[in-house]
C-alpha cells in the first residue's frame, strides 16, 4: 500500500513537471486551454444551441409567415442551399414554409404573439453576449446593457440567413467563388457581432482573430453540412418522422455553437498574448475599455 502511495506521488510530481515544461515551452497553448476552461466551452455552446432551437427557430417561422412571398422563397432557397437538402427533407422544408399555412400562422400568432416571440429570441443574443464576455474575461458588474443591441444582432442574422444562399453559390458562379465569399461574409459578421454585443468595449483590431477563426470553422462546417445533413435528415425522417429531424437539427446546432465558442475564445486568448496585444492594442485580461451605450 505504501508503495502504491509513493508511486502515485511520483506520477503526480511527473505530471506537474510536464505541466510546468509545457507552460514554459508552449505558453500560448496553455493560455488558450485555461481560457476555454474558464469559458466552459461545451456548457456555453450547449446553452447557446438550446436557445437557438427554442427561440430563434420559432422566430424564423414567424418572420417567414409575415414576410412577403419573395423573401420567404429566398429564405427557403437559402436553407436548401446551405444544407444541400434533397428528397424527403426538401419536401418537408417546402411544406413548412409554403404559403398554404401562412394565414393560419398569422391568425394563431397575431401581432402580440409575434412581439413575444421576438422578445424571447433575445435569449440567443444574451447567451452570445455572455459567451463573448467570458471569452474576453469582462466582469459583469459595473457595465451597462444596451438592450437595442440584442434586437440589432437578431435582425442582422435574420438578414444574413436570407442572403446566405446566394453568397454560398457565389451569386451563380459556383463554389469556387462562393467559399471565399462565405469566408469573407462570415468574418465580417462575427467581427461585427463581437463588437456589438461587447458594447464596443473592445476595439476592432483585437476582435479580428476571433472573427477569422470562427468564420473559418463555420465555413468548413457548412461544406460538411452539404454532405452530412441531407443523409442524416432523410434517414431520421424515414425512421422516426418529424421527431427524428428535431434531434438531427439540434445536434448540428450544438456542433456549430461549439465551433463558435472555440473560435471566439481562442481568438480572444491569442489577441491578448503579449506579441499580438502590442500590435493589436488588446486590453489586458479583465481590464476592458469603458462600455459605450
Amino acid at each position: 500500500m505504501a508503495r502504491w502511495r509513493a508511486r502515485s506521488r511520483e506520477v503526480a510530481a511527473s505530471a506537474r513537471g510536464l505541466q510546468a515544461r509545457a507552460e514554459t515551452r508552449f505558453p500560448v497553448i496553455t493560455h488558450i486551454t485555461e481560457r476555454m476552461v474558464v469559458v466552459n466551452i461545451f456548457d456555453s455552446a450547449t446553452r447557446l444551441a438550446a436557445q437557438c432551437f427554442l427561440t430563434a427557430v420559432p422566430l424564423l417561422f414567424v418572420v417567414a409567415s409575415f414576410a412577403p412571398a419573395g423573401v420567404r422563397d429566398q429564405l427557403v432557397d437559402s436553407v436548401r442551399t446551405m444544407f444541400g437538402l434533397s428528397g424527403q427533407a426538401d419536401e418537408q422544408l417546402k411544406d413548412v414554409f409554403n404559403g398554404s399555412g401562412e394565414d393560419d400562422i398569422r391568425n394563431a400568432v397575431g401581432v402580440a404573439g409575434a412581439v413575444i416571440v421576438l422578445l424571447s429570441a433575445t435569449a440567443v443574443s444574451r447567451a452570445m453576449q455572455r459567451l463573448c464576455r467570458r471569452a474576453w474575461q469582462i466582469p459583469r458588474s459595473g457595465t451597462r446593457i444596451a438592450i437595442w443591441r440584442w434586437f440589432a444582432w437578431i435582425a442582422a442574422w435574420m438578414v444574413l440567413l436570407i442572403v446566405q444562399g446566394p453568397v454560398r453559390e457565389g451569386f451563380g458562379a459556383g463554389l469556387w467563388l462562393g467559399i471565399p465569399l462565405t469566408l469573407l461574409f462570415q468574418t465580417g459578421a462575427w467581427w461585427w457581432s463581437q463588437h456589438l454585443l461587447l458594447g464596443a468595449m473592445i476595439r476592432w483590431p483585437p476582435l479580428l482573430p476571433g472573427a477569422l477563426l470562427t468564420a473559418a470553422a463555420i465555413t468548413a462546417l457548412s461544406l460538411g453540412a452539404r454532405v452530412y445533413m441531407p443523409i442524416a435528415l432523410n434517414r431520421s425522417l424515414e425512421a422516426y418522422g418529424s421527431t427524428g429531424s428535431v434531434f438531427v437539427i439540434l445536434s448540428w446546432l450544438i456542433v456549430l455553437c461549439v465551433a463558435v465558442a472555440v473560435g471566439i475564445t481562442t481568438g480572444a486568448a491569442l489577441a491578448q498574448e503579449p506579441y499580438m496585444a502590442r500590435r493589436l492594442g488588446s486590453p489586458l485580461p479583465g481590464r476592458p475599455r469603458e462600455e459605450r451605450p
